[in-house]
């Protein structure tokens, strides 16, 4: 068990959340640490009785989020199914990860410009494992000779890029549920790599 009192981990929780919240809506240069102290409900100066710098708090909520999303992966039994299995539920978890937590992705994937060098280091080799996890799937089924591939790097790029932009223009209400727009997700992804789509019905083409 840690060895920090469950208060204070509690009390650096309430500040991770309140920056959240703050940084998803007005942008990281925008928020001072006494909107954040204020939004967490303490004064400024308890903030640094656990982050010495708003910058530290931007690093936490990255990281948080990125050894979040690894091991919520790595939890996963579907990584352990063939590569056409995998890939499906690895759509199917990256898409439905990323909905549930829209401020958490927003800081995550917006505000990378804002983290000081070793920060945007510490980062970066988070997003490169999580990268990796995908792009090994991709290598095991172009090695079984299931996917067709060209370039498993770019290809794992633009994948993740794929999946990660809908959370920006999907909407709850609309004429098609999360869910169908998944269905569709795994099908275009199953066609990039040279599969044919799970789900073979055609849609009406209309706004979302």
């Amino acid at each position: 068990m840690s060895d920090v009192p469950a208060r204070s981990r509690d009390t650096a929780a309430v500040i991770r959340a309140a920056a959240l919240g703050l940084i998803a809506a007005k942008g990281y240069a925008a928020v001072s640490m006494r909107e954040i102290a204020d939004g967490a409900g303490i004064r400024q100066g308890g903030i640094y009785n656990h982050f010495a710098a708003k910058q530290d708090i931007l690093r936490a909520l990255m990281v948080d989020h990125m050894e979040a999303l690894i091991a919520a992966w790595e939890a996963c039994p579907e990584r352990s199914c063939p590569p056409a299995e995998t890939l499906d539920a690895f759509v199917r978890f990256h898409i439905s990860y990323h909905f549930t937590r829209p401020e958490a992705v927003l800081v995550a994937y917006m505000e990378l410009r804002s983290l000081e060098p070793e920060n945007f280091a510490a980062v970066e080799a988070l997003r490169d494992r999580y990268e990796r996890i995908l792009r090994d799937i991709l290598a095991r089924g172009a090695a079984e000779g299931v996917f067709a591939l060209r370039d498993p790097a770019v290809e794992t790029r633009a994948l993740i890029a794929m999946l990660t932009g809908v959370t920006t223009w999907v909407r709850e209400g609309g004429r098609l549920s999360i869910a169908d727009i998944t269905d569709l997700y795994v099908d275009l992804v199953r066609r990039a790599v040279g599969l044919h789509p799970a789900h073979d019905r055609t849609r009406e083409t209309a706004d979302v």
